[in-house]
Order: structure tokens, then C-alpha cells, then sequence
């Protein structure tokens, strides 16, 4: 159990969010002095929990972390920062002993590390956990550590303002953590009201516990966000009438599965040479085209074929998933579609987790640290959420405090004054407007329903505070597509199909007006 909160309010840190982030971040900070963890749920519900594929890091005895450098940076399509990217795959081999030092195991064969590969990679370095349970491994044995340590938890606990000595603003968390020293703080509200979250797009791989509502609340606190625009679609999400959203890993291709059209054909090898295993908005993209073709809303994953692996042995959540949904994966092809997944943009930091806000630092993925670019390299977030954890923790350990210098070229941006009526306007908005595909009509007619809402609390309840601030994050999100007139990873405009080096190769950067 954890020790009640201070009766003085004074902590070393403050962690808003139990993601992979926020739980590493609270650990590593505890050493330091009082910590309290914020979580909008529980504990153990934030949106690791829920990954399956694994972590990245190039420490087989035939990897290199050049190798994984350039794999990520041809993954991001033009907009990788490379400095950031490599800090990021340098600290891998380190940010791994931390994680088994807290008490993740991961998988082996025989003697050695097991490794997986997933789409983009050249080589298998993805380490997984009790098989596609990968990020359920990991908070828990996080969580526990937790629980039996020196950080004050308060679960069902929504941070609805990030307070600056010199005033106040902002509010709510996102699934990740933003940790803050003093210089800073956080309102709160709790326990846990009526409502819950939900996801940014209505057909999504998220818990509702991260609709990107945090992005928000740095934004109207005064941080820089940026890179909204480049929002991922995993390209195989379990698509059955009447079952609820599953993801099924890219690690299924990794060893050996094939998608399929309704007419049996592997189309993939039509569309990029590393077919099955190519980037995610390629193969996310292509099946759009083949569902298209068919006029379905599905194509079909054929797990016949998985090489040197038991789909039940190496995949047991998804093979007990697709079983309650009358399909063994040994004999039947599973029917998968785009789902949204990961936004690469979110809150501007420096190497060291800092935000544009003094004493406000962030990371996981409401952080925009630059190391995914345009589009993410498979299971580069989980290594990115303890890389920069760990040189947030370090920063304050040395200090702290400070900000990062803006970006000159930073955009004034004033949100509407109204609000959704409730997350699942933001979620149809998003998804029919801003989804795997998009265009200038479609996105300004999105922004044109932002600009209709009306809904607003002079005293605002809890959820209230949540939807002001998933607004704020959707009409960021919509304006930032409808300024890159071009295509280029994730964001892809069929009015502006070509990528644009000239006059797009750079991020797009917002900050509040006022």
C-alpha cells in the first residue's frame, strides 16, 4: 500500500500518468526524495500494459546501434532528429539492465536473448516478454516495484492544472508522464467520476485511458507541441463484427505471416520490397487500397506459414483472443484492418525531457523528442519512454529545473473557447477526418465542427476538464494536417500525394497565443 500524500503538498517530483513513463520515471526519481504518482485509473492500467510486440535494442551479437540508428531514421521519413536518435539507441543496452534489475524477464532461447523482428527493422532486435505480453510483463514488474517502494500513489485521479510559481494553467494527463520539479505542480481531481477517457479515433488500439488529452494540458500550460499531424496506424487490428478492438502484433509477420486479399493474393511484395515488414504506413495504406478493391472492411492475415515458432507458445494472448473468436490460428487467416495506434507528435523536449515550460519535463509518448520522425520505428516507444525517463530523473538529480528554448519558427495557435459534448464526437471527428487518409476539404470540415462546439462549465466537472482538453488536442491535430500540404509518413493527403522536401522538410511547431 502507499503512504498517504504529504500533508504539505511538497514533493521532489510529481508524475502525472502509470504508463511505462510514468512508472520507471516515479521509480528512478524515489531515490531523490517524496514522490507522488497521479494516474486517471489504476495503477496498472495505463497503455503499456497493452503492448505486445516488445522493445527495440541493438544488442544481438549481430546488431550494431548504427544499424538501428539508420533503421530508424529511414522509418521517419525525412524528419528523424539524428542527435536525439542516437542518444536514443546508444542508452539501449543500459535502459535494458535497468528494466531486468527491476524485475522484467525477458524471453530466452536456450542460453541466449530471444529477439523478434518487426516491420522496418533489418534485423531481429525486438526483445519481447511472456511471449506478445510484452508491456503487460513490464508494468507489472514496474508496478510492483511501486507499490513496495517510497512513491505515494493516487489512482483514480484526474491532473486537471499544471501550476507555475508565477500562475497556472493547463490540466490532465496523458498516458505517459510529464514529471515536475519544483518550479511546478499539478491541480487535481478525484476520485475517479463518471466517464472514463477514450481514445482519439473511434477504430484505435488504445485503452480509453489515453485519448491525448495531456497533450492538452501542456499545450494550455504554455509548452510547445509539435509533429501532431503524424498520428500511426497499426496496420493489423482484429476487425470482426461484434468483438471488441484487439491489436495483433507485427511480430506475426516478423516470423513469418502473410496478408491477404479476398482473393487469396499476397499483395504486399506489389507495394515495397521488404513486403510484409515494410514500414507501417505503407502496409497500412495498401491494405486501404486492397479493402478498397473488394469493397470490404477487412484483409486477411494467413498464420499458416509462421516459421519455427507455435503461434500458442509464442503468441499465447492473441492465439486465446482470435480462439474466443472462432479462429485457430494454426488453421484459419485472421481478419485484420488499420487501427490508429501511436501519435509521434506530442510536447516538444530537449535531450534531458524538458519542455518549452520551466520545471515541466515530459516523456513517453505525450513527449515529441524527435526520434520517430514522421512515422515510428516498431517498438522504438517503449526503449524511447526509459531513455528519456531516465536523463529527465538524471536533470533534476544534477539541479533541475529550466526550460528548453522555444523554436523560432513556432506557430501562435488559439484554440476554440467550446468543448465536444462528449469523447465520442472527438473520436468520429478524428477518424473521419483526419484517419489513414486525408484531404484539405475533409480536414477543414473537421475544424469547421470544432468550431460549432459549444458545450462549456463555468465550474467544469471532471470529465469536462478531460473533453476541454481532448478538444484542444483535436483541433491542434486537424490544423497541423491541414497545414502539411504534402504526404510524407503517417500523414498521407490525397490532394497532396507526393512528399515535399523544399517546403515540408521540417516540423510543424505550435504554441498558445497570449
Amino acid at each position: 500500500m502507499s503512504d498517504p500524500p504529504r500533508a504539505d503538498g511538497q514533493y521532489r517530483a510529481i508524475v502525472i500518468g502509470s504508463g511505462m513513463a510514468g512508472l520507471f520515471a516515479a521509480l528512478e526519481a524515489s531515490a531523490l526524495g517524496p514522490v507522488l504518482l497521479v494516474t486517471k485509473a489504476e495503477l496498472h492500467e495505463g497503455s503499456t500494459r497493452h503492448a505486445q510486440g516488445g522493445i527495440a535494442a541493438a544488442i544481438g551479437p549481430d546488431d550494431s546501434t548504427d544499424q538501428h540508428l539508420a533503421d530508424t531514421i529511414a522509418a521517419g521519413a525525412g524528419l528523424v532528429d539524428e542527435e536525439m536518435a542516437r542518444i536514443l539507441v546508444e542508452s539501449a543496452p543500459r535502459r535494458i539492465r535497468d528494466l531486468e534489475q527491476y524485475g522484467v524477464s525477458f524471453d530466452s532461447a536456450g542460453e541466449a536473448r530471444a529477439f523478434g523482428r518487426e516491420g522496418a527493422h533489418r534485423n531481429a532486435r525486438v526483445l519481447h516478454a511472456r511471449g506478445d505480453r510484452t508491456g503487460a510483463a513490464i508494468t507489472s514488474a514496474l508496478a510492483q516495484q511501486v507499490e513496495e517502494g517510497k512513491v505515494i500513489v493516487r489512482e483514480h485521479t484526474l491532473a486537471t492544472d499544471i501550476l507555475l510559481e508565477a500562475g497556472g494553467g493547463g490540466a490532465d494527463p496523458p498516458p505517459p508522464a510529464p514529471a515536475a520539479p519544483p518550479g511546478a505542480g499539478a491541480g487535481a481531481r478525484g476520485p475517479r467520476g463518471r466517464g472514463g477517457g477514450g481514445a482519439a479515433f473511434s477504430h484505435t488500439t488504445n485503452p480509453p485511458v489515453a485519448p491525448g488529452d495531456g497533450i492538452g494540458l501542456a499545450f494550455g500550460a504554455g509548452a510547445e507541441v509539435s509533429d501532431l499531424e503524424f498520428y500511426q496506424f497499426h496496420p493489423t487490428a482484429f476487425r470482426q463484427e461484434g468483438a471488441p478492438p484487439f491489436l495483433i502484433s507485427e511480430a506475426l509477420r516478423g516470423e513469418g505471416a502473410v496478408l491477404r486479399n479476398d482473393g487469396g493474393e499476397a499483395f504486399m511484395p506489389r507495394y515495397h520490397e521488404l513486403a510484409d515488414l515494410a514500414p507501417r504506413d505503407v502496409v497500412a495504406r495498401a491494405m486501404v487500397a486492397e479493402m478498397r478493391a473488394s469493397a470490404s472492411d477487412h484483409v486477411w492475415l494467413d498464420c499458416t506459414a509462421l516459421q519455427r515458432v507455435d503461434p500458442y507458445e509464442r503468441f499465447p494472448g492473441i492465439a486465446a483472443f482470435c480462439r474466443e473468436h472462432g479462429i485457430d490460428l494454426q488453421r484459419d487467416p485472421v481478419p485484420v484492418a488499420p487501427a490508429a495506434h501511436y501519435i509521434m507528435g506530442g510536447v516538444c523536449t530537449d535531450s534531458w525531457g524538458r519542455t518549452t515550460v520551466p520545471g515541466l519535463y515530459a516523456c513517453g509518448e505525450i513527449a515529441a523528442t524527435g526520434v520517430h520522425g514522421a512515422n515510428r520505428l516498431a517498438s522504438n516507444s517503449l526503449l524511447e519512454t526509459v531513455v528519456f525517463a531516465k536523463r529527465a530523473v538524471e536533470h533534476l538529480a544534477n539541479g533541475g529545473g529550466g526550460a528548453m528554448a522555444g523554436c523560432p519558427d513556432s506557430t501562435s495557435f488559439a484554440p476554440t473557447e467550446g468543448a465536444p459534448r462528449d469523447h465520442a464526437d472527438v473520436r468520429r471527428l478524428l477518424w473521419e477526418h483526419a484517419g489513414i487518409e486525408r484531404s484539405g476539404e475533409s480536414l477543414q470540415a473537421g475544424l469547421e465542427t470544432v468550431a460549432g462546439w459549444t458545450d462549456t462549465e463555468p465550474e467544469p466537472s471532471r470529465e469536462g476538464h478531460e473533453r476541454r482538453w481532448l478538444g484542444v488536442f483535436a483541433e491542434l491535430l486537424l490544423t497541423a494536417a491541414l497545414r502539411r500540404e504534402e504526404s510524407r509518413g503517417a500523414h498521407y493527403r490525397t490532394d497532396f500525394p507526393e512528399r515535399n522536401d523544399d517546403h515540408w522538410g521540417r516540423r510543424q511547431v505550435f504554441h498558445r497565443a497570449g
